[in-house]
C-alpha cells in the first residue's frame, strides 16, 4: 500500500518536474501560428507582423500556417486538436470563436472547451457607411428614414452571418426597424456596390474604409464600438444613440485546451512585450485599430459574453443553422 502510494507521488512529482522544465525551455522548436483565413487579408498580416518579434524573443522561427476554410472552422479545429504543448497556436477572432457556433448546426470543435484564450492583441470598431445619396448624416436620421420605408432600403454585407450582417441585424432589432439584406461574398464586392448606389448603407471594416471615407465616395455615420475611434475621433458610435449597441472586431491567441499553466503563461507575457512596442501600435493604428492586449482571463469572459449576444442576434434575425 505504501509502496503504491510513493510511486503515485513519485509519478506526479516527476510530471510536475517535467512540465516546468519545458515551460523553461520553451520553444525549443518552431512554433506554429495559425491563421484561419486565405493569406493576404488583415489577420494574416498581422500574424506576421508579430512574428519576428516573437522570433527574436524565443530564438525560434514562427511559421504562419494559412488554413483558410469554413469561415474560419478549418484553422479553429486544426489548433483544437493539436497536442497541448504550446508549439501549435490560433491567430483567432469573432469568426470560429463567437458566431460560427450559432450558424452551424455541428461544429468540428468546442471553442470554449478545446481552446485556450491567451490574449487578446488588438481590435477596431466597424465603421456604418452610407452611399452619398441616402439623405441621412445620424443613426437618429437613418432610423427615422427607414421607419418611414419598411423593407425599403438595401443594406450589403459581407455575407450571411458575417459581422457586417449581424451588426446590421442587431441594429434593426434593438431600433425597430426592417430593412433589405444583400450579402455578398466578401467585404470588396459588397463595398463596390454600395459606392455604386445598388445598395444604400452597410457596417464596413474601418481599415478598409478611410480611403472611400476621405474621397467623400461613402458617408460615415457611425462607428460600432461605444467608444470614438481614434482615427475617427468626430463620429459618434450607435451607442450614443442606442447605448446597448457596441460591437468590435477583435483577435486573439489560442491554444489547444491543456496547454500546461507554465508555457500560457510566457505566451501571454511575451505577447504583452511585443503589443507594447510602439512600432507595433503605431503599425496597427494606421490600419485603424487599436492594441488591446488584454490577458487571458479577460479575452475568455469577453467570448461568453459576445457568444450569448450573437446567438441571440442569429436566432432573432431568423437565420437557419447549417
Amino acid at each position: 500500500m505504501f509502496t503504491n502510494v510513493f510511486l503515485r507521488a513519485f509519478s506526479v512529482i516527476t510530471l510536475v518536474a517535467a512540465v516546468a522544465a519545458n515551460a523553461q525551455t520553451y520553444p525549443s522548436k518552431p512554433v506554429r501560428l495559425v491563421v484561419p483565413y486565405t493569406a493576404g487579408g488583415p489577420y494574416d498580416e498581422l500574424a506576421r507582423l508579430l512574428g519576428p518579434y516573437l522570433t527574436q524573443i524565443w530564438g525560434q522561427p514562427v511559421v504562419v500556417d494559412n488554413r483558410g476554410g469554413a469561415g474560419g472552422n478549418i484553422g479553429a479545429d486544426a489548433v483544437a486538436k493539436a497536442p497541448p504543448d504550446g508549439y501549435t497556436l490560433l491567430l483567432g477572432n469573432a469568426g470560429p470563436i463567437t458566431i460560427n457556433p450559432s450558424l452551424h448546426k455541428k461544429m468540428p470543435y468546442d471553442a470554449q472547451r478545446d481552446l485556450l484564450a491567451i490574449a487578446m492583441l488588438s481590435g477596431s470598431p466597424m465603421v456604418l457607411v452610407a452611399h452619398p445619396s441616402l439623405p441621412v448624416k445620424t443613426v437618429k436620421e437613418f432610423v427615422q428614414f427607414a421607419k418611414q420605408r419598411p423593407d425599403q432600403i438595401n443594406y450589403c454585407s459581407s455575407g450571411v452571418g458575417n459581422l457586417t450582417h449581424l451588426g446590421m441585424e442587431y441594429l434593426q432589432s434593438i431600433a425597430g426597424i426592417k430593412l433589405n439584406h444583400v450579402p455578398y461574398k466578401g467585404a470588396a464586392p459588397a463595398f463596390i456596390d454600395l459606392i455604386a448606389g445598388q445598395c444604400s448603407i452597410m457596417f464596413a471594416n474601418i481599415t478598409g474604409s478611410m480611403t472611400h471615407i476621405g474621397s467623400g465616395r461613402v458617408r460615415v455615420v457611425a462607428v460600432s464600438s461605444a467608444k470614438r475611434a481614434a482615427v475617427l475621433p468626430q463620429v459618434p458610435g450607435v451607442a450614443e444613440t442606442y447605448p446597448e449597441f457596441d460591437i468590435t472586431t477583435w483577435v486573439g491567441i489560442f491554444a489547444p485546451a491543456g496547454t500546461p499553466r507554465e508555457i500560457t503563461a510566457k505566451l501571454q507575457a511575451d505577447l504583452m512585450t511585443v503589443m507594447a512596442r510602439s512600432e507595433v501600435r503605431e503599425r496597427i493604428a494606421s490600419q485603424g485599430g487599436e492594441v488591446f492586449a488584454a490577458p487571458g482571463e479577460q479575452l475568455a469572459a469577453h467570448i461568453r459574453k459576445e457568444t450569448a449576444l450573437y446567438a441571440k442576434v442569429v436566432q432573432s434575425s431568423g437565420i437557419k443553422p447549417e
